[in-house]
């Protein structure tokens, strides 16, 4: 039999956190960044995207942040290539997140691929904010049920309805994926350490984007894990 993990700290009432109450956050978090699919299928009309294109981006590649990037690098004129690297390492940051939850969910193994394909920022996040296994496999699931039905419903919408839609930044659409992401991360910052990683990452994700291409602050910010722990143990 597996043992159900539960983080540190957890409280018997936490444990016991009700079905219901993991659904309604999951529902929560799906439909406020599924609808920012709008922003990107109209991002990847503007870029010169096919709407055919759009939707099989979405429903193929399936992360937000690498999906934006590399219409955003298409739309500046960039080698198209060089724009699938970037939004390919971009990605490569949901690898670390499976290692993460292949220990906690520990789902079966013909069910790992498919589950595979909705490892991006927000299933994480609401998986690993649950107290046990049995809520973060039902957070997980319908977390990415309801964003991928819907981030790929809105894509299509958005390139059907691109000039219709306008600038998707005066509905600050292109903000609800990260916005939704940090409130989730918020309360997770419990030690000095996590706090100084994320104000660390924070600065340079904020400080680094206006020089360097789109999707690369993100991957120079995760180096701010590894510098404070650096640090820390400097001090030690």
């Amino acid at each position: 039999m597996v043992k159900e993990e539960v983080p540190d700290g957890a409280t018997a009432e936490a444990a016991a956190k009700p079905r219901a109450a993991v659904v309604r956050d999951a529902l929560g978090v799906g439909v406020a960044v599924g609808l920012s699919g709008f922003a990107f299928g109209v991002t990847a009309a503007g870029s010169g995207v096919s709407t055919l294109q759009a939707c099989v981006l979405s429903l193929l590649v399936f992360t937000g942040a690498s999906q934006f990037a590399l219409v955003g690098a298409l739309a500046a004129g960039g080698n198209p290539f060089t724009a699938a690297a970037g939004a390919f390492f971009l990605g490569t940051r949901n690898a670390f997140y499976g290692l993460r939850l292949s220990q906690l969910l520990a789902l079966p193994k013909r069910v790992r691929p498919f589950a595979a394909h909705w490892v991006i920022d927000e299933t994480t996040a609401v998986a690993l904010a649950q107290p046990d296994r049995r809520s973060a496999r039902l957070g997980f699931t319908v977390t990415g049920l309801s964003l991928y039905v819907l981030w790929n419903l809105t894509t299509l919408l958005g390139a059907l309805g691109a000039e219709a839609i306008g600038d998707t930044r005066a509905w600050g659409l292109d903000a609800a994926g990260p916005a939704v992401f940090l409130a989730l991360l918020a309360p997770m910052l419990r030690t000095s350490t996590e706090r100084a990683v994320a104000a660390l990452a924070l600065v340079l994700g904020l400080g680094l984007l206006p020089v360097l291409p789109a999707g690369v602050p993100v991957l120079v910010a995760a180096l701010a894990a590894p510098v404070i722990l650096w640090l820390k143990g400097r001090r030690s």
